[in-house]
This record gives C-alpha cells, sequence and structure tokens, in this order.
C-alpha cells in the first residue's frame, strides 16, 4: 500500500511531535516542582498550612491563623504627603478611600481566650476608586521572630503540642532558639508584651518591607505602621471573660469612630528589606500619609471580611512587594488557606459558600 506522507515531511513531523511532548513534561515538571511531587523536602504552602493545623488543630471553615477576630468597616483619608513617593490613588490628596478591615488574634484555635497571647491583628482592604485594590496585614509587634519561610515552619515545628501532655516541648522550643539567633528581638519584646484590653490601643506594624514607586519611576523602600488616637486610660488591664476584645470594640464604636494614623517609614540606603527580624533606626524620616477611621464592627462569620483573603501582595500601581521572602510564602499560605475554608464553608448547615475572589 501506497504511503501517502512525502519521505522529506517524516522529519518535520517527527520533530513537531517531539517538541509538542517535550513542552507537556516541561509543564508536569514544572507543575510537580509546584505542588512538591519532586522535591517532597521543599517547603510548599500546603506544608506550612498543615504545621498551623497540627499546632492548633483543624475549624471547619475559619482561618488557619488568626482564626478568632472582628470585621471593621470605615475608610481611609490621605493627607497628601505620601503622594510625594507613590502614584497609588489612596494618597492623592483629599482622597477618601473605603476600607474594610478584620482584628484578630494569632491562632487558629477561634475559641482561644483572647488573653492567650499578647500580639493582636489589623487587616485592612483599602478598594481604591480605579478598581484597583490594596490589601495589608498587620501585628501589634515591632518586628518578626524570624526572617524566611523555613525558619518560621521550623519554629511551628518546635512549638507542636506534644500527643501526651498536650502541650509544646520546652526543650524543642529552646531548641529552636538557640539554633536561630534573628529571634532575639522578638523575645526581647516578648518578655515585656502584655495582652492589651483592646485592639483600639494597639499600634499595628507592616513588618516586611514594601516599595513606593512615584510618576518619575522612582523607588523607595517604606514599612508603615497604624499609630492608634485611642489610649489605654481608664481601660481594665484584666478584663474578664474570653471574648472581651470583640466587646470592648463594639463598646467603642457606639461611642463614636476609632482613628489611627499611617505612619510611613523611609529607608535610607542599606537599611535591610529583605529581613522582617531587624529594625530600621529611629532616625529615619517618618511621614503622616492619613488617617484610618473605623466606623462600625460586624460578626466575622457574617460580616463584609469574611470572604476577603488579605492577602499582602494584592497591591496598587505605586506599591510594589521588597525582596523580603516573606511576603511569597505568605501570600501562597494565604491562598491555601482560603481555599480550604471556603471548601468547607459550602458544606456548613446554615451556612452560604462564600463568592470567590478574583484575586487573592
Amino acid at each position: 500500500m501506497h504511503d501517502p506522507t512525502p519521505p522529506h515531511t517524516l522529519p518535520r513531523r517527527i520533530g513537531a511531535w517531539s517538541l509538542i511532548i517535550g513542552i507537556v513534561v516541561i509543564v508536569a515538571i514544572a507543575f510537580g516542582y509546584v505542588g512538591g511531587w519532586l522535591a517532597p523536602h521543599r517547603l510548599t504552602p500546603k506544608k506550612l498550612v498543615n504545621q498551623l493545623q497540627h499546632d492548633a488543630g483543624t475549624f471547619a471553615g475559619y482561618r488557619r491563623n488568626h482564626a478568632k477576630g472582628v470585621c471593621v468597616v470605615g475608610h481611609f483619608d490621605s493627607s497628601g504627603q505620601a503622594q510625594t513617593y507613590s502614584v497609588a490613588q489612596v494618597f492623592a490628596p483629599g482622597q477618601r478611600t473605603p476600607v474594610v478591615g478584620r482584628f484578630a488574634i494569632p491562632s487558629g484555635n477561634p475559641y482561644a481566650p483572647d488573653s492567650s497571647v499578647p500580639i493582636r491583628s489589623m487587616a485592612l482592604r483599602f478598594a481604591l476608586a480605579n478598581g484597583q485594590q490594596w490589601r495589608t496585614g498587620m501585628n501589634s509587634m515591632p518586628v518578626f521572630p524570624v526572617a524566611t519561610p523555613q525558619a518560621f515552619y521550623a519554629q511551628l515545628q518546635a512549638k507542636q503540642p506534644d500527643p501526651v501532655t498536650g502541650k509544646p516541648d520546652p526543650a524543642k522550643i529552646a531548641a529552636f532558639f538557640a539554633a536561630h539567633p534573628e529571634t532575639a528581638a522578638f523575645r526581647a519584646w516578648a518578655k515585656t508584651a502584655r495582652p492589651s484590653a483592646s485592639f483600639a490601643t494597639e499600634s499595628y506594624w507592616s513588618l516586611n518591607a514594601f516599595v513606593f514607586v512615584d510618576a518619575a519611576g522612582r523607588r523607595q523602600p517604606v514599612r508603615w505602621r497604624m499609630v492608634p488616637e485611642a489610649s489605654d486610660a481608664g481601660v481594665a488591664t484584666t478584663p474578664g471573660g474570653a471574648d472581651y476584645l470583640a466587646a470592648d470594640l463594639t463598646e467603642r464604636l457606639a461611642r463614636g469612630p476609632q482613628r489611627w494614623q499611617l505612619q510611613v517609614t523611609l529607608a535610607n540606603p542599606g537599611d535591610p528589606t529583605n529581613d522582617a527580624t531587624k529594625t530600621w533606626p529611629d532616625d529615619r524620616r517618618t511621614i503622616d500619609a492619613g488617617t484610618l477611621v473605623l466606623e462600625r464592627s460586624a460578626p466575622q462569620a457574617s460580616g463584609p471580611c469574611r470572604d476577603i483573603n488579605y492577602d499582602p501582595l494584592v497591591l496598587p500601581a505605586g506599591i510594589e512587594a521588597s525582596d523580603d521572602p516573606l511576603l511569597p510564602a505568605r501570600s501562597a499560605a494565604y491562598a491555601d488557606s482560603y481555599l480550604r475554608r471556603t471548601s468547607e464553608d459550602a458544606h456548613l448547615p446554615g451556612t452560604t459558600a462564600p463568592k470567590p475572589e478574583t484575586s487573592r
């Protein structure tokens, strides 16, 4: 039987098929690497979130960390001072930007007492008028314990409860700190830190560095923090009950809006941008970028913050990520946690499945 394919076309067909097969193999290898299948010892978002679950337990429908929280709604009024360094619309003079936020404590257990940890967190989503968003997650401590995702994972492993005692093994924690001297600044802060009686009286640090970009493309590394107008005056130092933070916030908001100043610190050349365990010198210039005004709160189960993933890499034009390795790790772990809790939400009795986010 006559072969209708001319001999001179065979090499070209074989070459084309070889190219297609090669591309498929490369894509498969890439997916395998990302998923951790071909590098079982590589740290992946799944491993990180699994370890959070090992430490705190798994609570269906809740975030795997900072599980206990409350939604807040308000706006941000720009002072115009940051516009010199960033073209982000949120910093335009006189600009008012709607904000949906969330206060929380750092635990994967949504039933943990508010006094169980001295750290509080503030997460915000700024919805810019041009359709862009800025999301940020901050904590009430000036430094992070470790500088890399691998060290954070090792810290979580050291804190995993012993199956016999149900508590972390002090020897493992001591060994971790001995192997990670970069935790010294955090440990020094933690020695004197006490659980506050109010979300409203805390300062919240970005911890990670970011980069502001101006109209000419000039880049300025920055860190920021929210500084409260409220104080601890007249607040009980040891409030009763396990859920006093949400109650205090509701009471304060009933009396009027709560405000914070957004203080942006500008790095000098040589200041570390890839290490959240190190602070910048106190003499660095700080600008007042504007005022955060929170007007009302809502339970996280039904409030507007429920379906938001506060991914720190959702940034508008004019704000970019620095070279801090914790940022992409946070983003990936948040996405993994978001997918887990929303898929669980869809199967919980009496709940409505959250709408998928267009950006995570």
